[in-house]
Formats: C-alpha cells, sequence, structure tokens
C-alpha cells in the first residue's frame, strides 16, 4: 500500500486496519465487482459492505478476481436488522461470507441496533462467540449511540473494536465519539463528506483553494488527523485516486477549528433510536 491507503489505526486487540477504506453503500449488486476491482487495483485494501447493500457477491467476486493474498486486505460486512438474534446471528454471519467467498471477515458489525425488534443484545452475545472460535478477526457495532455503549459496559464480556457512525463536518457526534475514546472503541464515519453536501460549505472550499486540493481531501484529511477510520463512497477513479494523496494535504489548526465549527446536529440518514429496516436498499 502507498499513500493514504497505508494509514493504518490500531484496534483494541492490537488489529491493524487500514485508515481509508471504500464503502459500497448504494453501489447496485451488478456494479460492485467493476467498482471493487478498480479500487483494489488503485491501492485500496480496505472495503466495506453490509447484508443489506445486496452487493456482497459481487465484492466477494473482486476480490477473487483482484489475486491479491489475502492477507493484505481487511473485509468488514454487517448484521442486518432482519438477521438479529443469537442463532440467526450466527446463520447470517456463514451466509455472508458464503456470499463474499471467504472463510473469514476481518470485521463484523451489528448494523443497527434496532431497539424496537430488542435482540442486538443476544446478537453481540453471538459475535462474541463467533470471535472467540477465531472466526473473525474482530466485531464491532455501527450506528451504536451513547446509551447503547453504555448497556454494553454492563454485559458484554469485550467491548466492540469499532463503532461505525454517520461523522461529517456538519454532523459530528462529539459525544459518540467521546463515549468510544472512553471505552477504547475506534471511531468508524461513514457518509465522511456528508453525502457530499459538506463539500460546498464556505469554510470547506475556502481551505481546499487555499490549498489547492479538493473539498473532498480537506474533509477526509480533517478526518484523519482526529484519527477516524473513513470509508468514503466513489465509483469515480480520479477520485479514488485523490484519496490515496491525502499525505500531502496539510491542515492548519486554524483550518481544523473552522471545520470544527460547522456542525449543526442534523443527521442525514436514519435516527439509530427508531430506525429498523431490514433492508436499506
Amino acid at each position: 500500500m502507498t499513500g493514504s491507503f497505508a494509514r493504518t489505526v490500531s484496534l483494541r486487540d492490537g488489529t491493524a486496519v487500514p485508515q481509508v477504506g471504500l464503502g459500497v453503500f448504494q453501489v447496485p449488486a451488478d456494479e460492485a465487482q467493476a467498482v471493487v476491482e478498480q479500487a483494489l487495483e488503485v491501492g485500496y485494501r480496505h472495503i466495506d459492505t453490509a447484508a443489506a447493500y445486496v452487493n456482497e457477491r459481487g465484492v466477494g467476486a473482486a476480490v477473487r478476481a483482484s489475486g491479491l493474498p489475502r492477507d493484505e486486505l481487511f473485509i468488514t460486512s454487517k448484521l442486518r436488522n432482519g438477521d438479529q438474534g443469537y442463532e440467526r446471528t450466527l446463520r447470517a454471519y456463514d451466509e455472508t461470507c458464503e456470499r463474499l467467498g471467504l472463510d473469514a471477515l476481518d470485521l463484523y458489525l451489528i448494523h443497527w441496533p434496532n431497539p424496537s425488534a430488542g435482540l442486538w443484545r443476544d446478537s453481540w452475545r453471538a459475535l462474541q462467540r463467533i470471535r472467540a472460535e477465531g472466526r473473525v478477526t474482530a466485531v464491532g457495532v455501527s450506528n451504536f449511540l451513547v446509551e447503547h455503549l453504555d448497556e454494553l459496559a454492563v454485559f458484554a464480556d469485550q467491548m466492540p473494536a469499532i463503532n461505525q457512525i454517520e461523522l461529517h463536518p456538519t454532523f459530528q457526534q462529539a459525544d459518540v465519539a467521546a463515549a468510544c475514546r472512553a471505552y477504547g472503541i475506534a471511531v468508524e464515519a461513514y457518509s465522511p463528506l456528508g453525502q457530499g453536501a459538506d463539500l460546498v460549505h464556505p469554510s470547506v472550499t475556502s481551505v481546499a483553494d487555499e490549498l489547492g486540493v479538493t473539498p473532498a481531501q480537506v474533509v477526509l484529511r480533517w478526518h484523519l488527523d482526529k484519527g477516524h477510520v473513513v470509508i468514503p463512497k466513489s465509483v469515480s477513479r480520479h477520485r479514488m485516486l485523490a484519496n490515496a494523496s491525502l499525505e500531502s494535504v496539510a491542515l492548519t489548526q486554524e483550518h481544523v477549528d473552522a471545520i470544527n465549527a460547522l456542525g449543526t446536529g442534523r443527521r442525514i440518514g436514519g435516527d439509530p433510536r427508531t430506525f429498523s429496516i431490514s433492508q436499506i436498499r
């Protein structure tokens, strides 16, 4: 790996996760293989998918077509809401591995707490078992709020390695990020660019103009400096290459302060306290 793709974040068990990955949310199933093949060719080694995205087979096909050694890749998937519960989670993990054509994942996450179903605690116990049996490198959660992390700390045998949350300049979830740090949980940002909306803010574009880089590079560098793992979605080779070139972007404290000030508290995605859809698309 070279450039930004060589950066890693250490998880609580010492596992190194590439800090810049490719997210494939909303990549159609029939396009996923080509998109991921291109990403791996460019230099990505971290791919993030989910059962709910309905594109795991394409991701797996790209991994096989790449010819890259399995131990050079970091593959994440997630448990969909409709598969929560202890026994169902165990089966769902095996089904995800089958669709991907992999013996094991590097990271498996509970996609949403889905509190209306009341099953996420049983799902976490299943994830702990899968890891104890050596069938996954690390386990974690996604979209968990402070209240969920606090409850986990009471009953869990182990805390999550990662909490993957919506996090971008206009929605920073400082309380969740702080709780993650306190519990030794790595923060992974999905929609790290605010699905593009944050890139047109004058505070971002002015920094980009000053540094001679793109607004996306400014925001991604802001994430990296905060220690976040980021998984921006991109189907463009040009943007993928730009994401590999973040080492040359040097933000000053003034730049960081300006971006820090953009928080509005308005999320783009679902509210973890109510979101219960089984398939996202």
